[in-house]
């Protein structure tokens, strides 16, 4: 069961590292092993690497748009316009 301590801004960005430093060891691993497979033998290499590249291009989608990311951006900008707004009505 989540906490509230579980949703604190250390805990998300500490999330939001790990994420990158996941999408970038991913790419790093694709482009070091393809180019080993291209050099060794180019005739498998093809689908190694138009398989492995589909996986990798959601993994990056997945990172760029995650569960609910735009709509929780945009929720948080919205919410946030909406207390502003409050806030200089009660004024």
């Amino acid at each position: 069961m989540a906490t509230d301590t579980d949703n604190t801004p250390e805990k998300r960005a500490t999330k939001r590292v790990e994420d990158y430093t996941d999408v970038m060891w991913h790419a790093a691993t694709y482009v070091i092993v393809n180019a080993f497979l291209w050099l060794i033998v180019p005739q498998a290499a093809f689908w190694v690497s138009v398989g492995w590249g589909i996986g990798l291009a959601f993994h990056i989608a997945y990172y760029f748009i995650g569960d609910d990311g735009p709509k929780n951006r945009r929720y948080q900008a919205f919410l946030a316009q909406e207390r502003a707004r409050e806030a200089q009505d009660s004024t």
